[in-house]
């Protein structure tokens, strides 16, 4: 059986091929192509057009791919659950995403069943929690905001 990273080398070399001919790149998308090798570890490899693959830990590509790259690499922690994995994608999509749970898609790849699409319901569910986390930070941070304001004014009375 290929691993993805023998997958992702052949793509790659396919489109680095047709980069020597001028003005041709037939293959003008980026792709990420995940998987789980045969020893079980999970790979996440890109291509791009002019053919450069890499391997990654977290990725994105496309529509505000930069802002995402710094949010994944500030948040991905080596040997999360898939819950946490699950959760920071879907924080990510969210980013893109105009209407939310009914725009994204989560497949979970893992050794033995393959990949398994989790449903809407369950997408939901992701989207709410992450949803009240973010108003539970809003809430409080506007409660420091407040106490900060009160200790100032409270400071100039003297």
């Amino acid at each position: 059986m290929p691993t993805v990273e023998y997958i992702s080398r052949h793509i790659g070399t396919t489109q680095q091929k047709y980069t020597q001919r001028g003005g041709v790149r037939p293959f003008g998308l980026a792709m990420l192509l995940a998987g789980v090798d045969p020893d079980g570890k999970p790979q996440l490899w890109s291509t791009d057009p002019s053919g450069v693959y890499s391997a990654w830990k977290a990725n994105a590509i496309g529509r505000n791919s930069k802002s995402l790259l710094e949010m994944l690499e500030k948040s991905y922690v080596d040997g999360c659950s898939t819950d946490d994995a699950v959760k920071l994608a879907v924080k990510a999509l969210l980013e893109v995403v105009e209407s939310g749970a009914k725009s994204i898609e989560i497949g979970i790849m893992r050794k033995g069943t393959g990949m398994t699409m989790m449903t809407e319901a369950d997408i939901s569910t992701v989207v709410e929690g992450i949803e009240a986390e973010k108003k539970a930070e809003a809430e409080a941070a506007g409660e420091e905001a407040a106490r900060s304001a009160s200790v100032t004014a409270g400071a100039g009375r003297m």
